[in-house]
């Protein structure tokens, strides 16, 4: 076995596990042992990039070269979503967010009687959301937006500690098979 072929091994064992662990960071919602910043809103439906799975599902298999291996997502938000940042408001964004504010808006029940939104959980939860929308679509045109980073890709200690127990065990193997080689 010549370094290429080990280094290529380490590569191919590195994307396996790193492609896992990074794959849990979404059941985690976690970068590891960081946690994701929650939705800034009230009775939110969940993390912000396990809702619907899109995000975690759009991580396309890690393309590897002679000494890297690169993840990538074909969702543009993505980017945005690990490495936090800022954002312009757009005239399809407000669309969006007001088409947003009337679904969820409809979704809550009146009492006829009284003319008001009836008392319950439901309503409550999707009151706050509908205000969330809301506020969103007021903001003007040009509007700078902050994403909050919610990293699942990247440099993390444990990503290090995964590395060096792949160069490890695969370095036992060379080790072993150099043993075997010798004895004959």
């Amino acid at each position: 076995m010549d370094f290429k072929q080990i280094s290529q091994q380490i590569l191919k064992d590195a994307n396996t596990e790193l492609s896992q662990e990074f794959d849990r960071n979404f059941e985690r919602k976690a970068f590891f042992d960081e946690a994701w910043k929650s939705d800034k809103y009230p009775n939110s439906k969940g993390s912000t990039l396990v809702r619907s799975g899109k995000g975690r599902r759009s991580i396309q298999n890690p393309t590897t070269t002679d000494t890297d291996i690169t993840w990538s997502s074909n969702l543009p938000y993505m980017k945005i979503q690990n490495e936090g940042g800022e954002i312009e408001v757009t005239k399809k964004m407000k669309s969006f967010f007001w088409a947003m504010y009337y679904k969820v808006y409809g979704g809550i029940q009146f009492n006829v009687r009284k003319k008001a939104m009836a008392n319950t959980q439901r309503n409550k939860r999707l009151s706050a959301e509908a205000q969330k929308w809301k506020a969103m679509a007021m903001q003007p045109v040009g509007t700078k937006m902050k994403i909050e980073q919610r990293q699942f890709i990247g440099e993390h200690p444990e990503v290090h500690r995964i590395l060096k127990q792949v160069v490890d065990v695969n370095m036992k193997e060379v080790e072993q098979n150099l043993k075997n080689s010798l004895k004959r």
